[in-house]
């Protein structure tokens, strides 16, 4: 009614909408209840503080950053005033596995026969090429301690 009062009467409006101007008139009086006064601070910290996380953080994070402000508040109220505001988290996507694993095959043989337990230390190295982008470019081969051990060009 508020809104439409330059369009129309107020006593058109509150018989048309079954209710008294006597009452229009003392709501438009009426002051805000707490209840409204605190639903509303609430409001513009959650989307203060969903704001300020690059409206990352959900309603667990901001109902932390409610109650370190000093806010006594439930996990509940928090994903309520959230959804009504239209303010959603980011989860992270959840993990799928891409590789088709076929357990019939067997695994390739050791050609070189491989024996990496001798018995003995500092018998087995094990190396590793690496490239690196100097002036000649040219390929390192690193021992185990990452010591370079051979260079070419």
């Amino acid at each position: 009614m508020l809104a439409e009062k330059s369009n129309f009467t107020v006593a058109r409006m509150a018989r048309l909408l079954g209710v008294s101007r006597s009452g229009f008139y003392a709501w438009c009086r009426r002051t805000p209840s707490q209840q409204a006064i605190r639903r509303e601070r609430i409001e513009q910290k959650v989307a203060w503080f969903h704001g300020a996380s690059d409206e990352v953080s959900g309603s667990p994070k901001i109902l932390a950053d409610l109650r370190d402000d000093g806010e006594v508040i439930s996990r509940k109220t928090v994903a309520k005033v959230m959804r009504r505001l239209g303010l959603r988290g980011i989860c992270p996507k959840r993990w799928r596995t891409t590789t088709i694993v076929d357990h019939g095959d067997a695994y390739p043989v050791d050609a070189a026969k491989r024996a990496w337990d001798t018995g003995r230390l500092n018998r087995i190295w094990v190396t590793d090429f690496e490239r690196h982008e100097a002036f000649a470019n040219p390929a390192v081969v690193k021992g185990h301690r990452g010591m370079p051990v051979a260079a070419g060009v």
